[in-house]
């Protein structure tokens, strides 16, 4: 999706949801940024590192970009019924954003897993 994502996480016991969410923000953020710095092809670039240090002048934690939001919808998935609502919510979000026809068509999506598609770019393992 070009504006959120969507993620199902699984834990035991420490670290905490948050302390998770956190080092993923973290990281990938930082790895965003770097990669848009270093593209000399990337036509948006200034205006992107421009947006992510405005966003992180307005926030204390940060030292200098914000990428990701503050906020999280984290969810808690403790029984099947709500597992298999947001696998099916997580597939369809490209679709009804008009992106793609069907889930497995989303290159970044499990749904390829899923369906079997025996080359896909995400390790995943299925819940079901």
């Amino acid at each position: 999706m070009t504006s959120h994502a969507h993620w199902i996480l699984g834990r035991l016991g420490e670290p905490s949801r948050e302390g998770i969410i956190g080092d993923i923000k973290k990281y990938t953020s930082t790895k965003i940024v770097e990669a848009i710095s270093c593209n000399d092809h990337e036509s948006r670039r200034e205006l992107f590192l421009w947006l992510f240090e405005r966003a992180g002048k307005k926030n204390s934690n940060n030292t200098k970009y914000q990428f990701w939001q503050q906020h999280n919808h984290p969810v808690e998935l403790d029984t099947n019924e709500k597992l298999d609502q947001r696998v099916n919510h997580i597939h369809q979000n490209p679709v009804e954003a008009g992106i793609v026809l069907s889930p497995e068509e989303y290159l970044y999506s499990s749904a390829m897993n899923y369906a079997g598609k025996p080359e896909t770019l995400l390790d995943v393992m299925l819940l079901y």
